[in-house]
């Protein structure tokens, strides 16, 4: 009887027991606990110290681009969208001023001319610079005077080698013809013809951004693992092949982050164009910072150039959205 009485007690749980201590309740016991969040610990009094130095260092920098880049991108999108003559109060115009400018043949020109400066001074300028800090970083006699006289053109005032450029470039006394008459060709008038004006400032252009791309170019090179050349040496392989197996590929970062500093560059090009040709002859070499100059400082439009100056930002936003998209591959 006594066995009969505990039977039906004990069965449900001994029933119970695989259940509570099976495999299926360690995994859902597991779950739970997966679920919950871990308690949030509070920080102690010399973490919140260090938070709140750290917060009082960053502060000016954060006050100075709120300041000085923050507030005034804000404005300029505002702005864009009035006729503001800074005489006058802005008054509101909504996108009147973006139908303007997609109907100004000037402005178009001035577009065009950008993208092809952009796309024949950037890469002839990396091929140009990427070469230069390959022999530069050899070890050669007098190398550091090297880069410096390479280098020297960045650090030099835009206006100052625009004015060299403008002597270089006179069709009587320029050393351009000079040399040119020396090989028996015939000169131009560089600055002042329609068909060879953009090119003069393509020229200045290369020139002048090689220095910057070189320096970081000589920096990545100097990154690059010397037992790699030495492999491809035991193997055989020459100074070109070395060349486009190993610097090149090797150099991907860097030639990512100088494509887009020159774009950002060229985009924003104004002094060459400002100090050699104005602009001119009949709108052949004016570019986008130029109109955005001209409808602000020449015909005192603020909202016509600010909403220039936001399609000049959209221009750059693309273009490094696509470079960016076309070297994730490499970088990954």
């Amino acid at each position: 009887m006594l066995a009969a009485a505990d039977g039906p007690a004990t069965a449900p749980a001994i029933a119970a027991t695989p259940a509570a201590t099976g495999p299926m309740a360690v995994l859902t016991g597991r779950l739970r606990g997966s679920r919950r969040r871990p308690p949030r610990v509070a920080p102690s009094r010399s973490g919140r110290k260090t938070r709140r130095a750290g917060w009082l260092m960053v502060a000016p920098t954060i006050a100075h681009i709120g300041l000085w880049t923050l507030i005034p991108v804000i404005a300029t999108f505002a702005l864009s969208l009035t006729d503001y003559s800074v005489f006058d109060a802005p008054a509101w115009i909504g996108l009147d001023n973006y139908i303007e400018i997609i109907n100004d043949a000037a402005f178009r020109k001035a577009t065009w001319n950008t993208i092809v400066y952009t796309f024949w001074t950037v890469p002839v300028s990396m091929a140009i610079a990427v070469v230069i800090a390959v022999m530069l970083n050899q070890r050669l006699r007098l190398q550091n005077w090297y880069r410096a006289a390479f280098f020297l053109p960045q650090v030099t005032a835009t206006v100052a080698i625009a004015m060299v450029w403008l002597w270089m470039f006179n069709p009587q006394t320029g050393l351009v013809n000079g040399i040119l008459s020396v090989v028996g060709i015939p000169g131009q008038a560089w600055l002042v013809d329609p068909e060879w004006a953009l090119w003069a400032v393509i020229v200045v252009g290369v020139w002048q951004g090689i220095g910057m791309k070189m320096l970081i170019y000589i920096a990545a090179l100097q990154n690059i693992d010397e037992s790699l050349y030495e492999a491809a040496s035991i193997d055989g392989a020459s100074a070109v092949r070395k060349f486009f197996a190993i610097t090149l590929p090797m150099l991907k970062p860097a030639t990512f982050f100088v494509f887009v500093i020159s774009i950002i560059g060229a985009f924003q090009v104004f002094d060459q164009v400002y100090v050699l040709t104005d602009g001119g002859p009949a709108n052949a070499t004016t570019m986008m910072t130029y109109e955005v100059y001209r409808a602000a400082f020449q015909d005192f439009r603020m909202g016509l150039a600010c909403a220039q100056s936001v399609l000049l930002f959209a221009f750059l936003l693309v273009m490094t959205l696509i470079s960016r998209r076309a070297t994730r591959g490499d970088e990954e």
